[in-house]
């Protein structure tokens, strides 16, 4: 049996006997205390990868401003892969999984394991092909040029070489998510943390036995982490531990669909953040210079960072409005989505308030040039009083996978795209100064957020599509 995520809620499902205990918590426990539960742990695991990166970044910032910039310009595409492998096609993952399961489809739920792997294997090697092949025009039409474009080169080249490893390990990890275990993701994530933050400083400088390698060291060491959360997670699951298990299975389309059609989606959803910030850098960079670029950068990095705080929360989101949405329990899945929105706001908008207060607190960390902290402070302390915004847009975007519902997502993302740089652009042409393209930075993520929390409670999940809305829904089979 099948359902289609895009067809209305019918009558709500009640738990079988033969329920497993963890889908019989996502379907009945108390919300607030099943997702704190949930999240508290993914959220600080979350942490603890983004503080990997800003380590990195620490070392890196070692180098001088020219490193700096160059990791700049790379560091959007490398979020965007992140993005997209473990939010985007990731949450079309878990989501697809959480809803067979919530449904009592387990055979289901074990084929999709396959169909995962093979989705993010072969989009990981098709985003490593067009990085390798024309990452210097690239790095080149964001601003980049001289050292800090070779720098760029030295960086991405290497975290693409083993991009492919990157989206396998995400794609078994939200599989694992997508049956509500959020512990083991989260112990390979710790793990690597634990990994990369001796084995960064050493292959960036050659400390001991190993090679200098300069800023591609900090490359390597990703690599070295991805391969390693592979093989771990490859095991759990082929080892039968896991609640959905990697079995012998032909390939069937409705099953890439269940996950394409929300992964898909989202994928565009997160290109559109990478684009924000892309179109952005290179509007500094014609505009102020390479130390500039440094400054936004690094204050934009914090944005970046923001994401894994939000997929802490996210996560679990997918995998219980997944599970009740494919059980057909809709007041029960918009008082998760409300519960979940209200934390990731919370926890975004206090983070930007106290940067906006102590800007060179976070700057300081990566560089003492004073053009580098003025455009950085000038960044933080326009953008982030809107934090909150993103935070709220952010979740409710993860939850809206879970329900296999992504038009609104796209279409905020858009109208995020159209203020922030439309609106940029003409205020740097009337003005020439960067703090107008700021401005409409942080009035894109208010648009972002606001009008994905209208569309949820204005019931944009449970209202059918209009080609449904002519004709009777298709019968499950």
């Amino acid at each position: 049996m099948s359902v289609d995520a895009s067809a209305p809620l019918q009558s709500p499902r009640l738990p079988s006997a033969s329920t497993d205990p963890r889908t019989r918590a996502l379907l009945e426990a108390p919300i607030l205390p099943l997702l704190l539960r949930m999240a508290w742990p993914n959220t600080l695991i979350m942490l603890a990868q983004a503080s990997s990166g800003l380590i990195e970044t620490w070392w890196i910032s070692r180098l001088g401003v020219d490193a700096l910039s160059g990791m700049a310009l790379v560091f959007p595409g490398v979020m965007m892969m992140q993005m997209i492998s473990a939010g985007a096609m990731g949450g079309g993952i878990s989501a697809a999984v959480a809803r067979a399961l919530g449904g009592q489809r387990r055979e289901e739920a074990d084929a999709l394991v396959w169909h995962a792997v093979l989705i993010n294997g072969l989009l990981g090697l098709a985003f490593s092909a067009v990085a390798l092949i024309w990452g210097r025009p690239l790095y080149s039409a964001l601003g980049g040029h001289g050292a800090s474009l070779e720098a760029a080169l030295a960086y991405s080249n290497v975290v693409y070489a083993g991009n492919a490893l990157l989206w396998i390990m995400n794609a078994l990890a939200s599989v694992v998510r997508g049956t509500g275990n959020m512990l083991v993701p989260g112990l390979v994530i710790c793990g690597g943390t634990a990994l990369l933050v001796p084995l960064s400083p050493c292959l960036i400088f050659g400390w001991g036995p190993f090679p200098a390698l300069g800023v591609a060291g900090g490359g390597t060491a990703l690599v070295v982490f991805y391969t390693l959360g592979l093989v771990i997670l490859a095991w759990y699951v082929l080892s039968g531990r896991n609640l959905a298990r990697w079995r012998p299975t032909r390939l069937r389309w409705p099953l890439f669909r269940s996950i394409l059609a929300v992964g898909g989606v989202g994928a565009i959803s997160s290109l559109q953040t990478t684009l924000t910030v892309g179109f952005a850098t290179a509007m500094v960079a014609g505009t102020a210079g390479t130390k500039a670029v440094a400054g936004f950068g690094t204050g934009a990095r914090l944005e970046y960072l923001l994401i894994p705080i939000v997929f802490g929360v996210g996560a679990p989101l997918v995998a219980m409005i997944g599970t009740n949405i494919g059980a057909a329990r809709k007041e029960r899945t918009l008082r998760i989505a409300l519960s979940g929105s209200l934390i990731c706001f919370g926890l975004t908008e206090t983070i930007g308030l106290a940067v906006t207060i102590w800007p060179r607190a976070w700057l300081e960390l990566f560089g003492q040039d004073p053009e580098m902290l003025a455009a950085g402070a000038a960044y933080l302390h326009t953008v982030g009083p809107f934090y909150g915004f993103f935070g709220l847009g952010l979740s409710l975007y993860f939850a809206s996978q879970g329900a296999g519902r992504l038009f609104w997502p796209l279409t905020a993302g858009l109208l995020r795209i159209v203020v922030a740089i439309g609106g940029g652009w003409l205020a740097l042409s009337l003005s020439g100064s960067i703090f107008g393209l700021f401005i409409a930075l942080g009035m894109g993520l208010v648009c972002y957020g606001t009008l994905m929390a209208y569309a949820v409670w204005r019931g944009a999940w449970f209202t059918a599509p209009r080609t449904l809305r002519r004709t009777p829904p298709a019968p499950t089979h």
